[in-house]
């Protein structure tokens, strides 16, 4: 019997015309983020293992691939079958956030008091594979190491949105909250603290099972029964339209009375900056506008979050394009010591199919079509004075169906062809362009 010859569930091979279209994604990310004055590391795609399951992660540890230990004996296997510990001592990492934690934790002392970080690559979690998800994909973080004011959040802010303009990805807008707001939401509503992680994991399907849908799981939990009376009838209260979805008086209005109002100025802040920055840039065209829009109920699942959370949301998609937020606490994991931290990560396999190549990438990319009697030294002479044009060239032996030829490469990105005969030379060769 064959082999299978199909990849591993939840991973994928790509084609060249995917290849193309995903590489040109990450070079316009790439060379935007850089011009914001973020410098690219890489860390390697294996983490020790019990760093991976410290409690960083959040629900991702549970699905991070594990690596055996070397020379175990199948004795040794059986009698530590429960014992992870014992089994593994390596793991692929999850995400690119702890192994940034442990990269800054081991090379601060040669990097900046503030370090702006990329780092763009694959990252494994043993998902369940549906439309959508993977085990393998890949991740576009930047992170901002050492900025304690929200300078940071804006950075970070200005060179994503950046980015997707410059794919073609118009329209975003940045759905904001601050974990301090949601615990004091919580708070104020009077749920008790050792409900709250259980709380916010209900809130968290706001946008799939909808208000109603919230308070009818709360009580299914059998969570502080007062307290849920108090989010009910915080959702039905009346509300205005408010002309801005961003800034001090669109925070308030949004939460119960008695929100920290040092965060909502911090917020209020960010806000007046990021609608500065991005009005400088003609995005979006109107000055008054911001690309922040508060949301009270935004969560983000992972536990590390301290002050800021974001997603990228677009107005014609129904998921977000990324989000982030500040993580102060992890890094001192393993310093021992706070350092203030915060990223923003796009979903680049979300925007990838988002995009397409330029409409001028394929214009000096062209194939020569030859005869089968034209000698190799004259087609390696006419290709390599192209190349030296700058040009990107394909060799194609002409076949009966040339028709079915030149779709092939036009989808492959090239823009034109030649034909070429024996006695060819570049002054003679006449491009045609490839529909």
């Amino acid at each position: 019997m064959a082999a299978p010859v199909n990849p591993p569930r939840g991973m994928r091979d790509f084609l060249p015309a995917d290849k193309a279209r995903r590489e040109h994604a990450l070079g316009t990310i790439r060379r935007v983020f850089t011009a914001h004055g973020f410098d690219e590391i890489e860390t390697p795609v294996v983490e020790e293992y019990d760093r991976l399951h410290s409690g960083l992660g959040g629900d991702n540890e549970k699905m991070a691939f594990n690596i055996l230990r070397r020379k175990l004996t199948p004795e040794a296997i059986v009698a530590a079958a429960d014992n992870q510990t014992e089994l593994t001592d390596l793991g692929l990492r999850f995400d690119l956030t702890v192994p940034l934690a442990r990269f800054y934790a081991t090379h601060r002392a040669e990097l900046p008091p503030v370090f702006r970080s990329i780092q763009i690559a694959p990252v494994w979690r043993g998902e369940r594979p549906q439309q959508g998800r993977y085990r393998q994909f890949v991740q576009c973080d930047i992170d901002i190491i050492g900025e304690s004011s929200n300078l940071a959040e804006t950075e970070l802010i200005i060179a994503t949105l950046g980015a997707l303009a410059e794919l073609g990805i118009t329209g975003c807008s940045v759905r904001i909250n601050d974990r301090r707001l949601l615990i004091g939401m919580l708070e104020s509503l009077g749920f008790p603290a050792d409900e709250h992680a259980q709380v916010l994991i209900t809130i968290d399907k706001l946008d799939k099972i909808g208000q109603q849908g919230v308070v009818a799981e709360l009580r299914d939990r059998g969570v502080n029964a007062t307290a849920v009376d108090a989010l009910e009838a915080f959702f039905s209260r009346p509300q205005t339209m408010e002309f801005n979805t961003f800034g001090e008086r669109a925070i308030r209005k949004a939460l119960p009375l008695g929100a920290d109002d040092a965060v909502v100025a911090e917020l209020d802040a960010l806000g007046k900056a990021v609608a500065a920055a991005t009005s400088l840039q003609g995005q979006p065209a109107d000055p008054f506008a911001n690309p922040l829009v508060f949301d009270p109920f935004l969560v983000r699942g992972m536990g590390y979050y301290t002050g800021a959370i974001f997603e990228i949301a677009h107005p014609d998609l129904g998921y977000s394009l990324g989000g982030g937020g500040r993580y102060d606490g992890m890094i001192g994991r393993f310093l021992g010591q706070d350092v203030p931290a915060v990223g923003f990560s796009i979903g680049f396999e979300r925007i990838v199919d988002l995009i397409e190549l330029p409409a001028g990438a394929a214009a000096d990319a062209v194939v020569l079509v030859h005869d089968r009697d034209v000698p190799p030294v004259t087609l390696v002479a006419l290709k390599a004075k192209l190349v030296a044009q700058g040009r990107r060239v394909r060799l194609e032996a002409r076949v009966k169906n040339l028709k079915a030829l030149l779709d092939r490469v036009s989808a492959a990105g090239f823009g034109a062809f030649a034909f070429v005969s024996a006695d060819s030379n570049l002054e003679s060769l006449e491009f045609k362009a490839l529909d």
